[in-house]
This record gives C-alpha cells, sequence and structure tokens, in this order.
C-alpha cells in the first residue's frame, strides 16, 4: 500500500505521526507556522491555540504554557532538561494540581499555577509545552527516555506481595468516548487468582463501578495518586492520564486503545516510545474490547505465573 499523501491533504501532520514519520510532520508543522505568522489566536480555545513564533530559545527566559490536558503536561515535561540546556531560565505554567508532581521534574526554574489571567512573570520567549517536539526537531531515536522523571515514593496499599498488585482505570475524559471501556467487560479482572485488584477510576462509583469488586482507595490528591501508583506492580488503563503518570513514573503499564487510536501511540505497534515500561493493547476493529480484555486476561496470567515462580 502507498503511503503517498497529498502535501494539501489536511490530514498530513495526523498521518506523519501516526507512521512515525516525525520528521515530515515537523516540515508540515514549519509551513504552518510561516503561515500563521502575525495571525492571533487568542480568541480559540486554550487547547487550540498555538504559543511559539520560531523565536530563538537559546539564551533566554522561557515561559512553557501547558494549555493542554494534564496528560499531556506529564507526557511532554520530559522536555525540561533539553530547554533547560539552552534557555537562561525555565518557567513552567501548569495545572495547579500537578504543581507538587512538577516539583519533582529536573529542568524547572520556576512553577506557576495556571489560571485564566496572564502569568505574573517576565519572559522573553514562550510555547506551548507539546510544541517542544517540534522545537527540538524530535525523532523516533531522540525522544527523551530517562525513566522516571517524575519522583515520589511508594505507598503500596497491601502488604502482601504475594500477590500481584494491580491497579484499573477504564474511563476517560468525555471528548471522546471510544476510549473508554464499560465496567462489567474488565469486572472478570477482580476473578484471576493471584491478583489484587484496585480501583483507580476517578469518580469510580459514577463511572460504573460495583462495590465488592477490587478494592477503592477512595479519592486521592494527584500527588498521592502517583505515590499509589508507583506501589503496584501493573497499572491497566484506557487512553487518559494515568496511562502517562505511570510511563512517567517508569511503572509498568498496559494502555488499552481504540481501534483509532490518538497520534502519539502510533499505528501497529504494541509498544511506546515515549514510555519503556508500556505494552499497547488495540483493538483489532472498531468496538471490539471484548477482544481487548481477553488478551489481557490471558496475559496477566501469565504475569502471575511469572511472579509467582521468581
Amino acid at each position: 500500500m502507498s503511503h503517498d499523501t497529498p502535501e494539501d491533504a489536511p490530514d498530513l501532520w495526523m498521518r506523519h505521526m501516526l507512521r512515525g514519520e516525525f520528521e515530515k510532520a515537523w516540515q508540515k508543522t514549519d509551513k504552518d507556522l510561516a503561515a500563521r505568522a502575525d495571525k492571533p489566536c487568542w480568541h480559540l480555545p486554550r487547547h487550540f491555540q498555538y504559543i511559539w513564533n520560531g523565536t530563538s530559545l537559546d539564551g533566554k527566559r522561557v515561559l512553557v504554557r501547558c494549555y493542554h490536558g494534564l496528560g499531556d503536561t506529564i507526557q511532554f515535561i520530559r522536555y525540561m532538561p533539553l530547554l533547560k540546556a539552552v534557555a537562561a531560565e525555565v518557567i513552567v505554567w501548569a495545572q495547579r494540581e500537578l504543581i507538587p508532581l512538577l516539583k519533582t521534574a529536573p529542568g524547572i526554574d520556576q512553577l506557576l499555577p495556571l489560571h485564566d489571567g496572564t502569568p505574573e512573570v517576565a519572559y522573553d520567549v514562550d510555547v506551548e509545552i507539546m510544541e517542544l517536539p517540534h522545537i527540538f526537531r524530535t525523532t523516533l531515536e531522540t525522544i527523551p527516555r530517562s525513566i522516571p522523571y517524575l519522583h515520589v515514593e511508594p505507598r503500596f496499599l497491601s502488604p502482601d506481595k504475594e500477590q500481584l498488585a494491580v491497579g484499573l482505570v477504564w474511563k476517560a475524559g468525555d471528548w471522546d468516548g471510544r476510549r473508554s471501556i464499560p465496567f462489567p467487560l474488565l469486572a472478570p479482572l477482580a476473578t484471576l487468582l493471584g491478583v489484587q485488584l484496585y480501583i483507580l477510576q476517578g469518580d469510580a462509583e459514577q463511572a460504573g463501578w460495583q462495590e465488592g469488586i477490587g478494592i477503592n482507595p477512595g479519592a486521592l490528591n494527584l500527588y498521592e495518586y502517583a505515590r499509589v501508583i508507583r506501589g503496584l506492580d501493573l497499572l491497566i488503563t484506557v487512553d487518559s492520564m494515568p496511562a502517562h503518570l505511570a510511563g512517567a513514573l517508569g511503572v509498568p503499564v498496559w494502555t488499552l486503545l481504540h481501534a483509532e487510536a490518538d497520534w502519539r501511540w502510533m499505528q501497529h505497534r504494541d509498544d511506546s516510545p515515549w514510555y519503556p515500561t508500556m505494552r499497547l493493547f488495540r483493538q483489532a476493529e472498531a468496538g471490539d474490547w471484548e477482544g481487548v480484555v481477553e488478551r489481557v486476561m490471558g496475559e496477566l496470567k501469565q504475569l502471575h505465573t511469572q511472579h509467582s515462580n521468581a
């Protein structure tokens, strides 16, 4: 099958990223950057705003705006050491709930809580955090892979080392319902011998959790949530913030993906160059979560056998 795509195709950037052709994607972004010069974007929703105008970051006070989701900030905060290597100062304007965690990330001089106003800090150049892969011309080979880059002390929910401690998240944000899995499909994971299932879904009852299936530690702030993940043997999650958090902490994580998954997971891969401890379980056909769960059950049984024999 030919991979040729018209240069004016509206989804050209997406197609390149899905194939892992990052260099070609940046060429498209270069053209977009030139085309939007002097075109304001402040009237757009924050996550649609472009910030960087091509100005060099060398020797500058750089403000990094975290305008996307929590998972996006967690994924791309890995770029701060690269940025610090060229910038005079790195200032990160991030979601308030992430601040305690981001204090553990290297390369940041100042952390400021994000709000709807203007940042109360002097800076020379600003960028949106998801623009950094383009700025540094990232390729599959040069993705920053210093894992973990977030650091917390683990919180173990059970002293029983004979059982596998497995966290579960099944519902993602509402902007793309295809990412979520109905809880009853995953409930059988709690019946596996030697597996202690922990319910790490936010608002679990509203998301379909049934009392008595797994252990629910209750509401946690994001820092304590990270500590719980750090204490797991494995996190099983849909494409949502916890997947990025586990990956950034260096915790084994199985990410369950729908058939047309986001560009960052690319195509035809069961691993992620962004997170060495991550495995990807993809739908073979759109909507087929049953097949995904069946594979997860089989792999989890094997993992428990390996754990028992270790």
